[in-house]
């Protein structure tokens, strides 16, 4: 018996969610592509706000069970002409649910793990920083075609919120 072996992506990458859970899925599914994004982000030490470009492109993985979005920016110095700068994976927890969130930045030490439940007209993501800091990362809006994200911590155990990030973007495919 002859059996063919899939390639990383063709194994990851899933073609669309799962049927189990049509409406839970599409909380983040529908994200799913890829988007043009402005960000600014806080330096706390020096109080100053950075301007930033990237692209952000979600899939559908795990055979659908799961989102992962790769956050990329444009690099004169990697042969690619991009570099990938971030990545995360959205499990949804069916015992618990909700989404279990895993995030990774290893260029700039962040990693952080996050539970995340429908808010509003949006998202709501919460957990604990790489600095041990509580954080609440929010999809405030979400349409087919733009979203805005912002993201929050905390140096009162959550009595008080930090705006350390904010995020808009259109999509692009």
């Amino acid at each position: 018996m002859t059996t063919s072996v899939p390639r990383f992506t063709e194994a990851l990458i899933a073609p669309g969610p799962t049927p189990e859970y049509p409406g839970r899925m599409r909380r983040f599914g529908q994200l799913v592509g890829t988007w043009a994004a402005k960000g600014s982000r806080l330096d706390e030490a020096s109080g100053a706000w950075r301007e930033r470009d990237f692209t952000w492109i979600v899939e559908f993985v795990l055979d659908g069970r799961a989102v992962q979005d790769i956050e990329v920016v444009v690099s004169d110095t990697h042969p690619s002409g991009f570099e990938t700068v971030a990545m995360a994976v959205r499990v949804y927890d069916p015992h618990a649910g909700a989404w279990r969130v895993s995030y990774f930045a290893p260029k700039i030490g962040e990693y952080c793990h996050l539970v995340a439940t429908p808010h509003r007209n949006g998202l709501r993501q919460d957990g604990t920083g790489t600095d041990g800091r509580p954080i609440r990362w929010n999809f405030v809006s979400i349409t087919d075609d733009a979203y805005t994200w912002e993201g929050w911590v905390s140096d009162d155990e959550g009595a008080t919120w930090l705006l350390v990030e904010h995020n808009e973007a259109t999509r692009i495919r």
